[in-house]
């Protein structure tokens, strides 16, 4: 069994017992965190939503918070001495999928 489901922009397929990284939600390590946007649910037979599953929500509980590793964003413009070199790192949260309920 497993579900598709959106949060922070991105779509991710999940099934009981995943660890996924996720934009950060801003609950603390040890809580549960309820999913309501459910956008397909498979059990043996696909349920597509429209554009959610009426009713499906997927509980997880969270592992912690952290951060990306460090992307390099750097500007550079020709002939005219412009360059600016940047970092950023994501803050992501890490959850485990306890239960689909659909």
């Amino acid at each position: 069994m497993y579900a598709i489901i959106a949060t922070g922009g991105k779509q991710y397929k999940v099934a009981e017992g995943d660890i996924i990284k996720v934009e950060k939600l801003g609950v603390e390590a040890g809580e549960t965190y309820t999913f309501d946007q459910v956008l397909a649910v498979n059990n043996d037979k696909m349920v597509v939503g429209n554009p959610t599953v009426a009713g499906a929500t997927v509980t997880a509980s969270v592992v912690g918070n952290g951060k990306a590793k460090k992307v390099v964003v750097y500007k550079y413009k020709r002939k005219t001495g412009y360059h600016k070199k940047n970092g950023h790192r994501q803050q992501y949260t890490a959850v485990k999928i306890e239960k689909i309920n659909a």
